[in-house]
């Protein structure tokens, strides 16, 4: 038995041993886009404390260049290995050559290297090759990440006309560009609210960040009020 399919048994072992089957069927229902016979079933803080343990080991590495993986539960794994790596380059490395094979929303929403908070520019280059990736669950990612880090000290106008200008038919592309809105309005309302004024978003997606937006504690009731007024009627 060679190196890489040794570390890959004992994660597979590893993960079967903490299999929740009631998690699992749940996963099931609300991860449409992951195969029902590709999900473990295990929960998400068991994921993290795995790889914050395997993050540590030596041959690591082997399963980080096993892809594409078998589970669903393999991809979540690996997600938050990238996300616990300190090296920015070395943590940059591995998700660009992950990001292709992320198939789901959890996978792509839950991978959050810590390391890129200290290196937002660098970032930022990376972002604007990832939101005109032809893959939607790339798109989804540096959308996501433009919402993580870059609505507050660093925020810039022209990142939310970056996001205004996608058009996708994919429902979870266009989820996150509406999350985007929705939380750039609660953090940077004078400056979000034309892009809603002017209808500069699709009309679904106008529709769900305004739906979002009325959802948010962040949002006043007269803003709430407002943004009601502005839905776009089919």
């Amino acid at each position: 038995m060679n190196k890489k399919k040794r570390i890959t048994n004992e994660i597979e072992t590893a993960l079967f041993e903490m299999q929740d089957l009631k998690y699992k069927k749940m996963q099931e229902k609300i991860i449409p886009t992951a195969e029902a016979d590709s999900v473990i079933g295990v929960r998400t803080p068991e994921l993290r404390n795995l790889a914050k343990k395997y993050a540590k080991t030596e041959d690591i590495q082997d399963f980080l260049d096993e892809l594409p993986h078998r589970y669903f539960d393999e991809n979540q794994l690996h997600a938050f290995i990238i996300s616990e790596i300190k090296d920015y380059e070395r943590c940059m490395e591995e998700l660009v050559r992950f990001l292709p094979f992320v198939d789901n929303w959890a996978t792509c929403d839950q991978m959050s290297p810590k390391v890129f908070k200290k290196h937002r520019t660098q970032l930022f280059e990376h972002i604007k090759t990832w939101i005109r990736s032809d893959k939607p669950y790339t798109v989804r990612f540096a959308v996501g990440m433009l919402m993580q880090h870059f609505l507050d000290e660093d925020f810039d106008p022209a990142y939310p006309e970056m996001v205004s200008k996608i058009r996708s038919q994919e429902y979870y592309v266009n989820m996150m560009i509406a999350w985007y809105f929705a939380t750039a309005l609660a953090k940077q309302y004078d400056t979000v609210l034309p892009y809603i004024e002017y209808k500069k978003l699709d009309v679904w997606t106008h529709n769900k960040a305004i739906q979002k937006s009325v959802e948010s504690y962040r949002i006043t009731p007269e803003q709430k009020e407002y943004l009601k007024s502005l839905k776009i009627k089919k």
